[in-house]
């Protein structure tokens, strides 16, 4: 069977987005003749690791629009324009080619977000969209604590997503496809709306069988102090407010604790105000951007990660954690309330800040002083990882989805 995959964003040795197209891509030319249409920027990283990394059944195709469009996307300044007018190109891109190769199905795979069409559900294929997210929202009472930078950003979401209900090509993208894969039960829902007639639940994120062998391999930390750590771009979403206010109410609870905040972000400056507002200072530590590498050494010195997102479709830094045999502690909603379950960590329901930031210190506290459910939380969360986020596994459900809709096509 022969494969066209899109994937914008598709990157080894990253994550996020980019590492989500990459180890999809791989994952799918394990089993079929794959061809993957990207941004052309990816081509060095790719071609550096495609002679060891990848399969001989993989064929990228490197698009771009017209070089004097390309301000549109300087940092994230008219990127998402960018990526719409993007997925229109790739369309005509690959038209011709279908016509020469003759592709048996097309999967659309990055940017993982639903309120964006994929103009590759136009050609004359079966087609499969996903996992897309992004329906996930902010609880309304949470809105009161955010910058102003946030409330805006939360707005401006909500507009962008009410507009997506207007794009006659988002509803064509959900009609057409065979097959939805949502990253939450809330984008489940979304999607149903547009039109989807199947779609199921599909997390987006997962670890390589080797990475999580190697994280497998750290030890419990038995010495003082309790170390927290969160991990991410300092923004609003990622709750990391909470996590400050929750720790300074858990350390005077617990003295012998520190906090280590690791990313780099907008919101910096404002986390490091409410530290000294709260007179935590001395015991929580700024790291700011790290390489991955330095970030899985810090984590290894940590004993649990606090991951207070207000939405998030997918943490890939939950999942690191927990093959870490690091609990995690993140509130109830979005895909770490997938993720994380009450044997590999603990889930704080969202119903206002002050309630949030007590439940949290109140985690936090429990494990700190329980060390055999801290023992008890890491094996099973190694196990979960393991059992339904490892990307050998995803790859065989992939298989089986495309090898059904193949079936179901030729039936027809």
């Amino acid at each position: 069977m022969r494969v066209l995959v899109s994937a914008y964003a598709c990157e080894p040795g990253r994550g996020s987005e980019p590492g989500v197209g990459w180890n999809l891509v791989q994952q799918v030319s394990n089993f079929y003749e794959t061809w993957v249409i990207t941004r052309t920027n990816n081509r060095e990283p790719i071609e550096r690791v495609l002679p060891t990394d990848v399969t001989r059944n993989i064929h990228f195709i490197y698009f771009d629009l017209p070089r004097w469009m390309a301000f549109w996307k300087r940092g994230r300044r008219g990127l998402q324009l960018y990526y719409y007018l993007w997925q229109l190109g790739a369309y005509f891109a690959v038209r011709k080619l279908h016509r020469e190769i003759g592709f048996d199905l097309v999967h659309h795979v990055t940017f993982v977000k639903y309120w964006a069409p994929s103009f590759l559900a136009l050609l004359p294929l079966p087609f499969l969209w996903g996992p897309v997210g992004g329906a996930e929202s902010a609880p309304l009472r949470f809105w009161f604590s955010l910058s102003f930078r946030g409330k805006l950003y939360e707005l401006l979401r909500y507009f962008v997503r009410g507009l997506a209900k207007l794009d006659p090509f988002v509803r064509l993208t959900a009609q057409r496809a065979v097959m939805a894969m949502a990253t939450t039960r809330e984008t489940e829902e979304r999607l149903r709306a547009l039109g989807c007639r199947r779609v199921f639940v599909f997390p987006q994120v997962a670890l390589p069988g080797a990475e999580i062998r190697l994280l497998g391999g750290m030890c419990a930390r038995m010495t003082s102090p309790f170390r927290v750590v969160s991990i991410g771009y300092l923004m609003h979403f990622k709750g990391f407010d909470l996590g400050l206010r929750a720790f300074a109410r858990f350390h005077r609870e617990f003295p012998a604790s520190e906090y280590w905040l690791i990313g780099e972000g907008p919101e910096r400056g404002r986390l490091e105000r409410l530290a000294r507002e709260l007179d935590v200072t001395g015991r929580v530590t700024f790291w700011g951007s790290e390489t991955r590498t330095e970030v899985l050494e810090k984590l290894a010195d940590c004993d649990v990660l606090l991951h207070p997102a207000l939405h998030e479709s997918g943490g890939l830094v939950s999942l690191e954690a927990m093959a870490a045999g690091r609990p995690v502690i993140c509130l109830d909603l979005g895909g770490l309330a997938l993720q994380v379950t009450e044997d590999t960590g603990i889930r704080v329901p969202a119903v206002s800040p002050q309630q949030a930031v007590a439940a949290l210190a109140a985690a936090l506290s429990r494990i700190a002083r329980d060390p055999c459910l801290r023992a008890s939380l890491a094996r099973a969360g190694r196990e979960r990882v393991q059992q339904h986020f490892n990307w050998e596994r995803k790859g065989l459900c992939l298989a089986s989805m495309y090898d059904q809709v193949s079936k179901n096509c030729c039936d027809c």
